[in-house]
């Protein structure tokens, strides 16, 4: 149970003791012993602390730290744990992170979790830190931050070791993919004298396939690295104002190759104008992940769509294919790494399986989420769900929905 939670189950048994006690009295029923004892002054009932005393002292030594923030950001109240974690800087400013959190549940969120980890790491402070928000009701938040520095330790060298040696694989790999071109280029130099037609045909044969084995393994290597960055291993990127629309046109042009090839025909609602706080590139690999992802499970002449509105402050960019859609029991577990529903269409796709993964982290760094709707054999949506950048106005439900035709991809 959290701090939270206790103060809470305490204040609920104090109401209830009290409204006992009233209902006791007016019930004129005889005094209990221990009533009786507390009339004659028993010394352990005088000594016994109040509950608000009992209160008071369980916010101030909770092991989390604590903050009762004012809707107009004041720090009304904060335990000394709260200050260690950084929480609450010189004892009255609340960290700035805190604070959008805090606005963001008054907004209309009921909780909310931010990262509130040193900026400037310290050798004695804490590595990690971990904050919950809620809302307390009229006009009040309560922060609650926990030091997760060991948890983050234990994770950061497993995490090092996944990207070590993605990074010592990336070598051989590379190097693969070179002596199957050059075999392929070497066949495309020789006269037709000199070599025989079968053992041509085979070499060939068997160089295409080292060369799309060594692409995929590439490719595989690659979205480790990233996911590792993303579960951090390394630190992300200060976030800086994205427009959402550049987001949007990149990863359709980076797409463009694999719908031609598919023979799928990419649309796009109009341009937005909107605007989110986040990394350029993390945002760009997680839209082309989720548009290639369409890509490959819709039939040859059929559409992806792309769509992006601003919604109750936050921005969602909606991918929809019509193609075989994913049943109910397995739409729970597509974002996990290495989870196929069809492990052979992935494998004719040349798919990781690691991309849909890749986009829960990116949408998890960024404070958002990924959605999913989908039915089989209509099709589905991946839906990004993003922050809005703070001050900038929720325009989306008032932008035009007519869809615009793309080129294939882009």
């Amino acid at each position: 149970m959290t701090t939270l939670a206790w103060l809470i189950a305490a204040v609920a048994l104090g109401l209830g003791l009290l409204a006992g006690a009233v209902a006791h009295r007016a019930l004129g029923s005889s005094p209990s012993p221990s009533a009786r004892r507390r009339d004659r002054g028993h010394p352990a009932d005088r000594a016994a602390p109040a509950l608000a005393d009992l209160l008071h002292r369980t916010f101030r030594q909770s092991g989390s730290g604590l903050a009762v923030i004012a809707g107009n950001g004041d720090v009304v109240a904060h335990n000394p744990r709260a200050d260690a974690l950084r929480v609450v800087v010189d004892d009255v400013r609340l960290d700035p992170r805190a604070w959008a959190a805090c606005q963001r549940v008054l907004a209309g969120g009921s909780r909310m979790e931010v990262d509130l980890s040193p900026l400037e790491r310290s050798p004695r402070g804490p590595v990690a830190v971990q904050a919950r928000v809620r809302a307390l009701g009229d006009g009040f938040t309560l922060v609650e931050a926990v030091d997760t520095s060991e948890v983050s330790r234990l994770e950061a060298t497993r995490r090092d070791f996944v990207a070590n040696v993605s990074h010592e694989l990336k070598t051989p790999v590379g190097a693969i993919a070179l002596l199957a071109e050059a075999l392929l280029d070497t066949l495309d130099g020789l006269e037709p004298a000199e070599e025989s037609a079968d053992d041509a045909v085979e070499v060939r044969r068997f160089g295409d396939k080292i060369l799309r084995e060594a692409n995929r393994l590439g490719n595989l290597v690659t979205e480790l690295i990233a996911l590792s960055r993303l579960t951090g291993a390394e630190r992300l990127p200060e976030l800086a104002a994205v427009e959402v629309d550049d987001v949007v046109a990149e990863a359709l042009a980076r797409s463009r190759s694999s719908a031609e090839s598919g023979a799928v025909e990419i649309t796009a609602d109009p341009a937005s104008g909107l605007v989110v706080d986040g990394d350029r590139t993390l945002l760009v690999t997680a839209l082309t992940n989720l548009v290639e992802n369409a890509i490959a499970y819709s039939s040859a002449d059929s559409s992806v769509s792309v769509t992006r509105r601003a919604v109750d402050g936050s921005v969602e960019i909606a991918v929809t294919d019509r193609g075989i859609g994913i049943a109910a029991e397995h739409q729970q577990r597509v974002f996990e790494r290495f989870f196929r529903v069809d492990p052979a269409r992935s494998r004719a796709t040349g798919g990781t399986g690691l991309g849909l993964a890749i986009v829960k982290h990116v949408c998890a760094n960024h404070g958002g989420e990924v959605r999913l709707w989908s039915s089989p054999g209509t099709g589905s949506t991946f839906t990004m769900r993003l922050p809005a950048r703070l001050g900038v106005s929720d325009r989306g439900d008032s932008a035009p929905t007519t869809r615009s035709a793309l080129p294939a991809g882009g």
